[in-house]
């Protein structure tokens, strides 16, 4: 009887999935869109069976062959409309609808709640309005000190491997130089990653962002009950790395709420006033202070909310920035032509004391520094995809896409685009000059995004890669020692034989 009754029900469930899925192909040929044919309840999980972060680009690349910029696949019973193609980027990413997130942001929820980077609607633009003034000019000015302390840790931790010789793998150096200053800009307390990385802090958000990457890669792992069932050892220590995360920005939330609290009691509390010019080292405002400060329709955030946003920035300001260093120090140590008008140009915005503190407003005329950063990240920009989910039906490029789709934006297929970039795979800085700049379509170089969700971290972000690798260069050479990389996907971009570079003291 049961057998039967299972049986009945499977037939069922497909002939509905047949016919819904039919229907929606049809809807897509009608845009001229291609969906190869799908499995029954399957989809077209059988097209990427054996994939993983380290050939995802390989297996896109090969799709993209096949059906072209723009095609349209199933997996179970989610479908995705995969776009390569820039012209599509501007109608999508500019939309004031199109601004949800896909369902593969949701392996980040238990994580990140419902932050700025999963939130939407009337939620999500309430919270932008309110973190939008932490990356004020004036604000992101006090970060620099930050940038350049820790980038002094990272130089110093380096010394010993600065041979000329030895290839070292940058990455991991990087990361916990970024961890630092996240941790310090975001909460307003030092970790001291780089000198203690078995912190539990720092390894919990490493083994989280690693095991989130993994099942973002494995359909079969989206879902949290199959997730628990086929990877249940990394089901439970994700959960304690969340814990262990989540319990150390709650104390730090409460530490800062009380503190914030004596100083009102004690008329000791000054607000934060960006229209006066009084936030200097005496007054360092770190992000949660600013949330701390902040309100939502006349009504302060509670310490949940904060927390949801602090997470948020410690994870998407943390392996980003790190990922775009490191690839741009590959890439300088590649070419010694660029290095040395590299050098060059730091020498005469810095000077030649090595150890000198750098200031914002010499940042900001590393100019070949900067071209030489966004030539970096076109070519392995560190999120390299993104998606999204049309909540009713859209159109795109001319190009009707039905309601409850979702969206995956294959940015760096379009900054290799040879359509929008001559020489795609080459590494020209001079690209990206005052004259060559304007030239660029601005929705063919959307490494930041583009658009209404776009990366409200933008400028801090390039703040601190300038500061990084100009203090870097100041201490040594770069040299194209070890493997070439291998990009793979993991929430960013990375590399699955290390992102390797030589180091040679400079002397000057």
């Amino acid at each position: 009887m049961f057998l039967t009754i299972f049986t009945c029900f499977v037939l069922l469930l497909i002939i509905c999935d047949y016919f819904y899925k039919t229907r929606r192909n049809a809807q897509f040929s009608a845009a001229g869109i291609v969906s190869p044919r799908p499995w029954p309840i399957l989809g077209n999980v059988p097209h990427v069976f054996g994939n993983d972060t380290a050939n995802v680009f390989s297996m896109l690349n090969r799709f993209k062959a096949r059906w072209g910029k723009v095609w349209h696949m199933w997996f179970f019973f989610e479908d995705i409309l995969f776009i390569c193609d820039a012209r599509h980027f501007e109608s999508l990413l500019s939309s004031q609808e199109l601004i949800k997130k896909d369902v593969i942001y949701d392996v980040l929820r238990y994580w990140l709640g419902d932050g700025l980077l999963l939130s939407t609607g009337g939620k999500w633009r309430a919270r932008r309005k309110v973190i939008t003034p932490t990356f004020h000019f004036k604000i992101l000015e006090q970060f620099v000190e930050i940038f350049d302390q820790q980038s002094i840790v990272m130089v110093e931790k380096l010394k010993a491997r600065a041979d000329g010789k030895t290839a070292v793998d940058i990455f991991p150096v990087v990361g916990l130089a970024a961890l630092d200053i996240i941790s310090e800009s975001a909460m307003g307390v030092k970790i001291d990653a780089q000198r203690n990385p078995r912190f539990p802090y720092a390894k919990a958000l490493t083994d989280a962002a690693d095991i989130i990457a993994t099942r973002v890669m494995k359909p079969h792992q989206s879902y949290d009950l199959t997730f628990y069932l086929s990877a249940p050892r990394k089901a439970l220590k994700l959960r304690k790395c969340i814990k262990i995360m989540h319990s150390f920005t709650d104390n730090v939330i409460e530490e800062r709420r009380r503190t914030l609290e004596r100083t009102i009691a004690d008329g000791s509390y000054k607000a934060i006033n960006l229209e006066m010019n009084d936030i200097g080292a005496k007054q360092r405002m770190a992000f949660l202070d600013v949330l701390l400060q902040s309100t939502v329709h006349g009504k302060p955030l509670s310490n949940s909310d904060i927390r949801e946003e602090v997470d948020t920035f410690m994870f998407e300001g943390h392996d980003t920035t790190t990922s775009g260093i490191s690839f741009t120090c590959y890439l300088i140590a590649r070419h010694p032509a660029v290095q040395c008008k590299l050098f060059q140009e730091i020498l005469d915005v810095l000077g030649k004391d090595k150890d000198r503190r750098v200031t914002m407003r010499e940042l900001h005329a590393l100019k070949y520094l900067e071209c030489v950063i966004k030539e970096g990240l076109r070519l392995y920009p560190p999120v390299p995809i993104i998606g999204r989910i049309t909540t009713r039906e859209a159109m795109i490029n001319g190009q009707i896409v039905p309601a409850n789709c979702n969206l995956s934006v294959l940015i760096y297929a379009a900054l290799r685009d040879p359509n929008y970039f001559v020489n795609p795979d080459d590494f020209v800085p001079e690209r990206f000059d005052v004259e060559s700049c304007a030239e660029i379509d601005p929705f063919a170089y959307v490494p930041f995004s583009a658009g209404p969700r776009n990366c409200i971290g933008q400028k801090f972000a390039l703040l601190e890669m300038k500061s990084a690798i100009s203090k870097l260069l100041r201490h040594y050479e770069l040299l194209p020692l070890g493997e070439s990389v291998r990009p793979i996907m993991n929430l960013v971009m990375r590399s699955a034989t290390g992102v390797n570079v030589g180091l040679r003291p400079r002397v000057y």
